[in-house]
Parts: C-alpha cells; sequence; structure tokens
C-alpha cells in the first residue's frame, strides 16, 4: 500500500483570515464613510478603514489564491 501524505499550506489559512478580516475593516469604512460619526477620529477625511480592509482583501485574496489546496 502506497502512503500519499496530504497537506493543506498554513497559508492558505492565513490568506482566509486576511481575507475575512479585509471584508470586516472595508465593510465597516464603507459604513463610517456613509454614516459619519458624530466626534470623528483624527485623519477620519482619510478613510483608513477602506484602505486598510481594500489592502487586507487582496493580500488574503492572492495569499488563498496562490497556496489553494490542490493547485499543484
Amino acid at each position: 500500500m502506497e502512503s500519499h501524505d496530504h497537506y493543506i499550506s498554513i497559508w492558505f489559512f492565513i490568506g482566509a483570515l486576511l481575507t475575512v478580516y479585509g471584508l470586516l475593516i472595508l465593510g465597516a469604512g464603507i459604513y463610517g464613510w456613509i454614516v459619519p460619526p458624530e466626534r470623528p477620529t483624527a485623519m477620519a477625511h482619510l478613510h483608513p478603514g477602506v484602505w486598510w480592509g481594500s489592502i487586507l482583501l487582496a493580500i488574503g485574496a492572492l495569499y488563498s489564491y496562490l497556496h489553494f489546496p490542490g493547485r499543484r
């Protein structure tokens, strides 16, 4: 009998986690852009939640794609 060891790269799970965090932060950033708070934080006019969420989403999607199980 042959034994085939299959494993899933930890980078796939890190990519999935970054994707989920990116979606959550991007969603909160878009909501904060549409409904601004009464007392905005410093540099709120730059909308850091939108930028940071977009960056996390892009990096997470890239990691998940590159390290998808069975891709090789």
